[in-house]
């Protein structure tokens, strides 16, 4: 059962977010604050903050003993469960950091992040636990795996083996949360996430998606997402009930609306799926008081539905990344029902608190009207983990490199239109296309590869590749597929291939992705 406190004002609550410098800080203020006040629900179950504040301090504890301590990593793979929102406190509390891995992994993928993240122990579901034991031999830092749910669930009577612990000589630039984001090696890196920048994206954040009393927030995005534990920390802020959901998929969400969550933030792809299942379900989702989307764009015909379907419903969009632990920019409520500036509907709206946009030459670094976004915020992670020379090419006198190609107008309003990076975000996952070539290029008979994104109205982009056979050679590419779904996530495999004869190249022999990008969206308001 929900322990709700009254309603207040829900377009302007008061403003009650304790300014903390830890995460442990946070737990502490509300279990001081509202003991009994429900935190966390997760189906037929639910903590209160005074019950999640002593779980998550006895699972420090744990840690603790367990030889996790300052500067180590741990960490949780398994889809969305309260244990990983636990960890990532938890392990905060002792001064290390959670990786939490993207569980639609392949094997070689999953192998490569565990070992890079150098985890001492590592959370793992039961569904994906031989998985992880596949490649266990793999991982020479592993000290020990904690089995999370299932029939043989380990991880309560390790959450309970020790006493609480008790935090000491934190610092709030200690790494909490390590998030894994592909590079331009098509390797991925981990984003070193802090106390204060997690903690600085949350207050910012709320400033354009603000909780009031009697709310319920719904987090549902994956927790390997800045959207998924990001926001839900965001959401820990407001000292208001968090509705934690396995997957966002239709079950799930109807059943957090009976529970009465009043926010949401989902990804376009969601939303689409609402539209196109019918009159019924637009209805249902027109109770909510705030929906947040991002993570890619929201086609405008499928904006322009959902804002008509949900008069009453308050929407903001968010723009940012992992590197700066979520949102930097927000189209405000307001703003998406502005029919006097209605070309606004398709910017990433303007700088939250604390947030400074510039717009750069991405090789002079001058400034410039249209070129690579900047973004300068306290929300900036720490690094990359073990990797400098990344770090150091994406953070640049204190401003980090979007790679995302962008203007400002005379509002200050953002529009992006196209990538510096050959990212592709598709139903809000993010494909970076080395990591998909060096996939293909090792398939028989493929002479060479390049991998884009075209456009997509359900997820935004979908992956293609287009591919050259070898001098003789006939590729039959529902094999090359099949080849790629063994040795990458789905959510990266081509969804189409187009074979040519040669890629076209420019004098100095790099692959012209513009060109063969452009018949494809050429019809596009813009190229993202």
């Amino acid at each position: 059962m929900v322990q709700r406190r009254p309603e207040g004002n829900p377009a302007m609550p008061e403003d009650t977010r304790p300014r903390v410098r830890l995460f442990g800080d946070l737990l502490a203020h509300w279990a001081r604050e509202r003991p009994a006040d429900t935190a966390l629900i997760f189906g037929d179950q639910s903590w209160t903050w005074a019950e999640f504040d002593e779980r998550v301090r006895r699972l420090a504890g744990a840690l603790s003993v367990a030889g996790v301590g300052k500067g180590d990593r741990v960490a949780f793979v398994d889809k969305n469960h309260p244990a990983c929102l636990e960890t990532t406190f938890a392990a905060a509390g002792v001064g290390a950091a959670n990786a939490v891995v993207n569980w639609r992994l392949s094997g070689d993928e999953l192998a490569y992040v565990l070992k890079d993240s150098g985890a001492k122990v590592v959370f793992v579901g039961a569904e994906l636990r031989d998985a992880l034991d596949a490649v266990r031999d793999r991982l020479p830092a592993l000290e020990r795996v904690v089995v999370v749910g299932g029939e043989h669930d380990e991880y309560e009577p390790f959450l309970t083996s020790a006493a609480p612990h008790t935090e000491s000589g934190l610092d709030p630039d200690d790494g909490v949360l390590i998030m894994y984001t592909s590079g331009t090696t098509g390797f991925p890196k981990g984003a070193v996430l802090t106390h204060h920048s997690v903690l600085a994206h949350g207050l910012a954040a709320g400033t354009a998606f603000p909780i009031g009393p009697g709310d319920v927030n719904l987090v549902a995005m994956p927790l390997f997402h800045v959207g998924g534990s990001c926001y839900a920390v965001s959401g820990f802020l407001y000292g208001e009930p968090s509705y934690l959901t396995r997957e966002p998929d239709a079950a799930s969400l109807f059943a957090a609306l009976q529970a009465g969550i009043t926010h949401a933030f989902l990804v376009p792809a969601v939303v689409a799926g609402i539209a196109q299942a019918g009159e019924a379900a637009m209805k249902a989702f027109s109770r909510l008081k705030y929906l947040c989307y991002g993570a890619s764009p929201m086609p405008l015909p499928l904006l322009r539905t959902a804002l008509a379907a949900w008069p009453d419903t308050r929407f903001a969009q968010v723009y940012g990344m992992t590197e700066l632990s979520g949102a930097v920019t927000a189209l405000t409520p307001e703003a998406h029902r502005d029919t006097s500036r209605p070309e606004r509907l398709a910017s990433a709206g303007t700088a939250l608190s604390g947030v400074d946009i510039r717009i750069a030459d991405p090789v002079t670094f001058e400034d410039t009207a249209v070129g690579e976004v900047w973004i300068r915020t306290e929300q900036r992670m720490a690094g990359y983990l073990g990797k400098p020379e990344a770090t150091a090419e994406t953070i640049v006198d204190g401003w980090v490199r979007t790679g995302d190609v962008g203007r400002l107008d005379d509002g200050g309003f953002l529009f992006l239109e196209d990538r510096v990076k050959d990212m592709i975000i598709t139903g809000g996952e993010n494909v970076y296309s080395p990591e998909v070539e060096r996939v293909v290029a090792e398939y028989p008979g493929v002479a060479e590869v390049a991998v884009i994104g075209v456009p997509d109205d359900r997820w935004g982009e979908q992956v293609k590749a287009v591919v050259a056979p070898a001098p003789g050679e006939q590729l039959d590419t529902d094999k090359l597929v099949e080849f790629c779904r063994e040795r990458l996530a789905h959510y990266k495999c081509p969804r189409s291939i187009d074979v040519m004869e040669a890629l076209p190249r420019n004098a100095t022999g790099k692959i012209l992705k513009r060109s063969l990008r452009e018949p494809y969206w050429r019809d596009r308001s813009r190229n993202v």
